[in-house]
């Protein structure tokens, strides 16, 4: 077992079932152009931690554990997002409509891809999710019990929405899971403290939290020993 100093406790995990989900990394949301920026937010927040998730994705590259990419996102005829999420955000610019990088949040469109300096490698999971939680409508389940994973790590966008949507999804179906604070951002901070408090309260009563330090050197001190 690998030991991270966490909160609220330490997080231990066992080297052979543990899996990276990287949440919604994508030009639609990271860059300016894109939806998030359409809606009037600061997509330089975002853009801050890529470098931290391009070494949290290295990290397990190197240690030869799973990688799981998501990417938001619907079908062009929108027959998989519901009105009452297409309908909401700037009144001039929605979900398919036409944007700097296509159409927003369409699969295929430029914006709808993960941004470059962490694109996918071969053999890695690329997940087209419809709403918020990376389970729901994916084959997230299937794969992950595919890959014996019990463990999961978690980094990306945003810190209140997707992210912890997917990480209460994750407890509820028993996963045990870390959320690596400097890897993951919100538009908004005190949406993302909020987030990581609400994840570690309790116990622990979602999950745990911590940086990306704390996890380097558990792996360090494991590889040493």
């Amino acid at each position: 077992m690998i030991a991270i100093d966490a909160e609220p406790f330490a997080y231990t995990f066992p080297p052979d079932k543990v899996a990276l989900i990287v949440i919604d990394m994508q030009r639609d949301f990271v860059e300016p152009g894109g939806f998030g920026h359409t809606l009037g937010n600061d997509v330089t927040r975002l853009q801050a931690i890529v470098p931290t998730v391009a070494r949290l994705i290295a990290l397990f590259r190197a240690s030869g554990w799973p990688v799981i990419h998501t990417r938001e996102g619907h079908k062009p005829d929108l027959s998989d997002c519901p009105p009452a999420k297409r309908l909401r955000g700037a009144p001039s610019l929605r979900i398919g409509d036409a944007g700097p990088m296509g159409r927003i949040l369409i699969h295929g469109e430029p914006g709808h891809g993960i941004v470059s300096e962490l694109a996918p490698i071969d053999g890695e999971i690329v997940l087209d999710k419809p709403g918020k939680g990376a389970f729901y409508a994916t084959s997230l389940g299937d794969d992950l019990a595919r890959l014996g994973a019990t463990h999961l790590v978690l980094a990306g966008v945003t810190t209140e929405v997707c992210v912890q949507t997917t990480m209460r999804e994750a407890n509820d179906r028993g996963f045990e899971c870390l959320l690596v604070e400097d890897a993951t951002e919100s538009y908004f901070p005190a949406f993302k403290e909020a987030a990581l408090a609400m994840i570690r309260a309790q116990g622990g009563i979602v999950g745990w939290t911590a940086p990306l330090s704390a996890l380097e050197l558990a792996v360090a001190t494991e590889t040493v020993s």
